[in-house]
């Protein structure tokens, strides 16, 4: 019989279970959009359905390296999101507000 994630974890040592923890959520921080929408357990279709366009466009979408920021926004609303863009330097972080759709 399979065992349970969260059995297995609560046997480890309290150290190593934060250590888990924190390797989870610096994984979950950063992710490429396949990965975020299949977190978000959306399918290419779904998405596809609710941008207006195909299953393939999605899937182009999500294997681009370069998209307009318009593009990006409207993947990301799709799945119920909202697109910040931030800007890090050594001193701190700053939201570009720039980008936000007139009227919005």
């Amino acid at each position: 019989m399979a065992k349970k994630w969260r059995d297995l974890i609560g046997k480890l040592p309290a150290e190593r279970q934060e250590r888990i923890r924190a390797g989870t959520a610096a994984l979950l921080a950063e992710m490429p959009l396949y990965a975020l929408r299949q977190a978000r357990e959306q399918s290419q279709t779904a998405l596809a359905k609710e941008l207006g366009g195909s299953q393939a466009s999605v899937s182009k979408m999500e294997r681009r390296t370069d998209m307009y920021l318009s593009t990006l926004r409207s993947y990301i609303e799709a799945m119920g999101g909202e697109l910040e863009i931030i800007a890090s330097f050594p001193d701190g972080k700053v939201r570009i507000n720039q980008f936000k759709e007139i009227g919005g």
